[in-house]
């Protein structure tokens, strides 16, 4: 199972690389398959990669739906959604 987390670009270095940050953590990824990101930007982060870029309202619902899931289940995160 795959998954690609948003992430907030602080930083963006000259050899399309950046520092994001996502709940207090940094790291720092390549942009190379994503035009156009300025810090302050969302981006979507797999494997080390930007693959896309967020609307800002899109990537906080997401990241409110992430942190609902971790208080539901803590660590132990489920592997489909619950049905409704």
């Amino acid at each position: 199972m795959c998954l690609a987390i948003p992430a907030r670009v602080i930083e963006i270095f000259g050899d399309e690389r950046a520092r994001i940050e996502l709940s207090g953590v940094q790291k720092e990824i390549s942009l190379s398959l994503v035009e156009g990101v300025q810090v302050g930007d969302y981006v979507i982060v797999h494997v080390g990669f930007a693959i896309g870029k967020l609307d800002p309202e899109e990537a906080a619902q997401t990241l409110v739906t992430f942190a609902a899931m971790k208080a539901t289940h803590g660590d132990e995160l489920p592997l489909t959604p619950p049905l409704a």
